[in-house]
């Protein structure tokens, strides 16, 4: 089971991609423990430049944007 966590403290592009990180599991069958985080040490424990953030397994895979729902498949999937 993949962890995935979406950094954001609410943003409109931050839930989007939370949104959109749900819907790919659901179409990829893919289990996930996912988690949207929103509080500021947390997030900046990752070392992010800004958000929205996608964390795949303890890896950041995504910064600053919400990438076509083909590209997140990808990302969510790659090791």
């Amino acid at each position: 089971m993949k962890k995935i966590l979406v950094l954001g403290t609410g943003c409109a592009a931050c839930e989007k991609l939370a949104k959109l990180v749900e819907r790919a599991a659901d179409e990829l069958e893919l289990p996930i423990d996912f988690e949207k985080v929103g509080d500021l040490d947390r997030i900046l424990s990752f070392d992010v430049p800004g958000t929205p953030a996608l964390v795949v397994d303890g890896q950041v895979r995504l910064v600053g944007r919400v990438p076509p729902i083909a590209e997140l498949k990808r990302l969510m999937l790659a090791d």
